[in-house]
């Protein structure tokens, strides 16, 4: 079965590495696994940061021209014409103005990743396209979401029965960690990774910082942070930490890491950590529990969809950093057994509910019956053949 892919936020293929990015090739991955060949589409970013109208109207007609020179291009055969259209990234800043024109022309299925829908924004800068979202959600054949919290926004505007929940996933047997060390109770290994940008990361990096050295300030300084990751602001993360007195006898910076370098990361460590500020769900929360590792993070979006509280980490109310403190200063002080416990549960749980397989079986039970009822892709049979 044929796909059409598209993001319009950012590329599978684009240079800066970030979340976003890393589940787009997830999901490509997902549905190669499910048997599907994959055209990415166009590489159109749409995003529009600041709401300038100009600019929105500019995007929607390029997308709109893009859209033309794809029928074409199917039309001739110099592309192979897409028996579903997949969509990933859909919000307000980031509108599709590519995909629902060529679904509808092709009358294939128009299909949609991560969506996220603010009535707010129907009055405002971004009037454009919010309407351009709430368009294409309305007649999206199927909406995928890996946050069950946007899910609330989602069902009033999207048709009966196609929006669907995918729990977040990952390539779980790289992550695995086979053996792992004693846990030394006079220093437990912490570790965090995220991009080191302004706005939420740079808050939660903050939060954690303020956190950490109120430890420090209570006499609790049985703990050596590691920091995975870099960007932009990493200036103002270091400066958070320089501003709490935590030097190098508590945290170190190892820049941004090859996936091999951070599974050694979180193979060498005890408990990972994140605010999680506006998080929707977070990969790397993901990856250090199938490297078994216990999380303590933010409560909100969709990382309770990843970590269950109690069982696979700890959860506290997101921006409230007293509660992340005192919670964290349970984990240092309690039985290291717990932490390892605690740990070998998320592994179990990743392998359980959160493969590319599982991801697979959901995405392609989807389209196929999607493409059968459209009458498309009827020569392709269960296993893509």
């Amino acid at each position: 079965m044929q796909v059409a892919f598209y993001a319009p936020l950012k590329p599978i293929d684009h240079p800066v590495p970030s979340g976003d990015r890393l589940i787009a090739r997830m999901l490509c991955d997902a549905l190669k696994s499910a048997g599907m060949e994959i055209d990415i589409a166009s590489r159109l970013r749409s995003r529009v940061a600041d709401g300038n109208i100009l600019k929105q109207a500019r995007l929607a007609e390029l997308g709109t021209k893009l859209a033309g020179r794809l029928l074409r291009q199917y039309q001739s055969g110099f592309r192979p014409r897409p028996d579903i259209w997949f969509t990933y990234h859909l919000y307000y800043k980031a509108p599709d103005w590519v995909g629902p024109i060529v679904a509808n022309a092709l009358d294939i299925p128009y299909v949609v990743a991560e969506a996220s829908f603010a009535p707010k924004r129907a009055d405002g800068p971004w009037q454009q396209s919010h309407a351009a979202v709430e368009t294409a959600l309305r007649h999206a054949d199927a909406v995928f979401s890996l946050n069950r919290a946007d899910m609330e926004c989602l069902q009033p505007i999207c048709a009966p029965g196609s929006l669907h929940f995918l729990p977040p996933f990952t390539q779980v047997e790289n992550w695995s960690v086979t053996s792992r060390r004693a846990i030394n109770p006079d220093c437990v290994r912490l570790v965090t990774t995220a991009m080191m940008r302004n706005g939420d990361k740079l808050e939660s990096y903050e939060i954690l910082a303020r956190s950490l050295g109120q430890l420090l300030r209570t006499g609790v300084d049985n703990w050596y942070l590691t920091v995975i990751g870099d960007g932009p602001a990493r200036s103002d993360v270091e400066t958070a930490f320089d501003t709490q007195m935590l030097t190098a006898r508590h945290v170190s910076f190892s820049g941004l890491c090859v996936p091999e370098q951070t599974r050694e990361i979180l193979g060498n460590s005890d408990l990972f950590v994140w605010p999680a500020v506006n998080e929707a769900f977070g990969m790397a929360l993901l990856e250090a529990q199938a490297a078994g590792l216990p999380v303590l993070a933010g409560d909100v979006g969709g990382v309770s969809g990843i970590v269950s509280e109690g069982v696979t980490g700890w959860l506290v109310p997101v921006g409230d950093e007293a509660a992340f403190t005192d919670r964290l200063v349970s984990c240092l002080t309690c039985d290291v057994t717990a932490l390892r416990q605690t740990g070998d549960a998320g592994a179990s749980k990743a392998l359980q509910h959160h493969t590319v397989a599982a991801a697979a079986n959901i995405l392609g039970g989807t389209l196929r019956t999607l493409a059968s009822e459209h009458g498309v892709g009827s020569s392709i049979g269960r296993d893509g053949l």
